[in-house]
């Protein structure tokens, strides 16, 4: 996974916390940001699925060149 999704990774993992306890307080909210929890759970899950799509397209382009090289 490149830097930049981990880091996307990062922010995201970050997000679920404080959508249940205060910054400022460490107390837990007595309403949670349920839109902040669910846009990063989506957002974690959506980067894990690009990034899997990426690592097989890079790996399918290696095979490939491997193969044509074995051919000649």
């Amino acid at each position: 996974m490149d830097k930049y999704l981990l880091v996307l990774l990062g922010v995201l993992s970050i997000g679920i916390p404080i959508a249940f306890v205060t910054p400022d307080t460490g107390e837990l909210r007595p309403q949670p940001f349920l839109g902040l929890f669910y846009a990063s759970i989506g957002g974690i899950i959506a980067v894990i699925i690009y990034g899997s799509y990426k690592a097989k397209k890079e790996r399918q382009k290696a095979n490939r060149e491997r193969r044509r090289k074995f051919k000649k």
